[in-house]
């Protein structure tokens, strides 16, 4: 099992640009198969939307798929050190009730951490960690 959140982290997180629309952001999760991106503005870190996000905060609310997917993000992130021993990672995302985490290094997003991934290198025989290793749905 890894000690430190660098060593289950998924590297290079994906990001969309704040004016991008809602379609495009959906579009890009599909190409890169995930649930999360980034979302910048100006290079700036501005927030992290994920799938449900576009159905929940964009669909169910009437919210074209043309419109910027900027709005949509949450904006209070918490993230966690690369060098913070994975216990830290799953403390935070219990106190925030949060599935994924940014992964800092040098004052930069240098990955992200889910909770899949945590299950797979922590609690490998879980169902969660079946789930997790499995590819996504086509």
């Amino acid at each position: 099992m890894a000690t430190k959140v660098r060593d289950v982290m998924t590297p290079g997180p994906i990001g969309v640009d704040y004016n991008q629309s809602i379609a495009e952001a959906a579009q890009t999760m599909r190409d890169w198969g995930v649930g999360a991106v980034l979302v910048v503005s100006d290079q700036a870190l501005q927030g992290m939307v994920t799938d449900r996000d576009l159905v929940v905060r964009g669909i169910a609310e009437s919210h074209s798929i043309s419109e910027p997917v900027g709005p949509l993000s949450s904006e209070d992130l918490v993230g966690v050190n690369a060098d913070d021993d994975v216990t830290e990672a799953v403390r935070l995302m219990r106190e925030n009730a949060v599935r994924r985490l940014p992964v800092i290094e040098d004052g930069q997003v240098a990955g992200m951490v889910s909770l899949g991934d945590l299950a797979v290198d922590q609690d490998p025989g879980s169902a969660l960690a079946d789930v997790s290793r499995a590819g996504p749905n086509s």
